[in-house]
């Protein structure tokens, strides 16, 4: 532990909302040539003086505060002439480097971020309600920015270099990281963050954020609750993983859950939960462990629900024969722009793991395992929707057959540019109806002649 360093001049803690405003104002007046330079030299100076990877794991106040006084001491050691508010951002933005990512940071503290989107050293985007923003975040260069990444990815027990110049991560707050470094990154490297809530969307916030109508939502917890299996289908962004996670708030709390991921990303709140990872390759190329083994494992783990959180290979197989197979109400996602699409992937995904495999055999294998596609969409203005809940009804020669239950009707654009439509059920109760009243859920008489104006 350092000592204690008496400072001449009160240190305030700055908010992130100061601090991004501050270095906005400070960007525009034009800092001098040797601010970078001079951040990291004191960063250097620090590494000599004190312990700074293990004061990093240490999520203590104190040390950050004895630290910040050390940096002072060695600003004021130093020729440069600085304002006070260049020392403190300086300080700040040192503290950042050592305690968490450097840069990013002041945009990982501002919860109305959803996406942050590293396009090299010099050009970092965010969204925010759907919008792309340039900010003025930068880092000093590209092996700065490569010094991040890897600090993401050492914390999962996962690297990236030239052998493995692509990587899937996680931040501690659950939040995803994907990075692809050169060769294959040609103008430098390049990182995506999706962040997640900490607070959990519930269903009742979906509902509030018109992203589908208190109807759908009631159809949708009978169905999980009497154990249809449900795959979510969408785009990049379309909120598949947030309407996971509410749809799983409506599983029993007595029930055992195995969870199967890439990146651990799920926030289930029940208290009987499995939660299974996937393994990267080492070195050498060996020992990793993709989704399909987890997937096999997990059916001897006496699972009551088995959760996916992508399905994208092999392993479609067997998640089609779990819930063929005694394992009711499995959840899971594709990447899919339509319920039609999603049945097609799942042909093409199962080919992949048999390839002699008719055709029709596959297909009935998913007329009989899957019940209902519940597809959602990211519109032009950002707003996040379900744009259908569609039933698997069966087979038909030999064509898998579907129906909507409810859909999104898209009417044109507001004044605001905001996407006006309705969501409307289309009448038809779902055959699916008679198990709902096995498992003793009685839905209201209106609720298939819904129409909901949007917005």
């Amino acid at each position: 532990m350092i000592s204690s360093i008496e400072s001449k001049q009160g240190v305030q803690q700055l908010s992130w909302e100061q601090r991004l405003l501050k270095n906005s104002s400070q960007k525009k007046a034009g800092l001098k040539p040797e601010y970078q330079e001079l951040k990291f030299t004191l960063h250097r100076k620090l590494l000599d003086k004190i312990n700074l990877e293990a004061l990093a794991t240490i999520d203590n106040q104190r040390v950050r505060g004895e630290v910040r006084q050390a940096l002072f001491t060695l600003i004021e050691g130093e020729p440069t002439l600085l304002s006070s508010n260049e020392k403190q951002q300086i300080c700040d933005e040192v503290l950042d480097e050592v305690f968490g990512l450097g840069p990013l940071e002041p945009l990982l503290q501002d919860s109305t971020i959803s996406d942050i989107l590293v396009n090299g050293s010099k050009q970092v985007y965010v969204e925010r309600k759907g919008q792309l923003e340039l900010t003025n975040v930068t880092f000093r260069d590209d092996p700065h920015l490569l010094r991040i990444i890897d600090k993401i990815v050492s914390q999962v027990g996962r690297r990236v270099d030239e052998s493995t110049p692509m990587v899937d991560a996680r931040l501690r707050d659950g939040s995803r990281v994907n990075a692809i470094i050169p060769p294959l990154a040609v103008d430098g490297p390049l990182m995506s963050i999706r962040r997640f809530s900490q607070d959990k969307l519930m269903p009742s916030d979906l509902v509030a954020k018109k992203a589908l109508t208190q109807g759908m939502m009631e159809l949708l917890e009978a169905a999980v609750k009497a154990k249809m299996n449900i795959i979510i289908a969408g785009g990049t962004g379309a909120g598949k993983t947030t309407l996971l996670n509410a749809l799983s708030a409506f599983i029993a709390p007595k029930e055992r859950i195995v969870t199967i991921e890439d990146a651990a990303e799920l926030q289930l709140k029940q208290p009987h939960v499995a939660r299974l990872e996937t393994r990267p390759p080492n070195l050498e190329g060996n020992g990793a462990v993709r989704q399909r083994e987890l997937l096999i494992n997990s059916l001897r783990m006496r699972p009551d629900r088995i959760v996916v959180g992508e399905v994208r290979g092999p392993e479609a197989l067997d998640m089609l024969q779990a819930m063929n197979t005694g394992h009711d109400g499995s959840l899971t996602t594709i990447h899919a722009n339509t319920p039609r699409d999603g049945v097609s992937r799942l042909e093409v995904m199962v080919s992949l793991a048999n390839a002699n495999m008719q055709l029709v055999s596959i297909r009935q294998q998913i007329a009989a395992a899957v019940h209902v596609f519940v597809q959602a969409a990211r519109m032009s203005d950002g707003s996040r929707r379900v744009t259908s809940i569609t039933e698997v009804t069966g087979m038909e020669g030999d064509i898998v057959t579907l129906q909507d239950i409810f859909v999104f009707e898209k009417r044109g654009l507001g004044p605001n540019n905001e996407v006006l439509g309705r969501f409307a059920a289309t009448g038809i109760r779902p055959k699916f109806y008679e198990k709902l009243l096995s498992h003793g859920i009685k839905l209201r008489p209106d609720l298939f002649d819904e129409v909901v104006e949007v917005p």
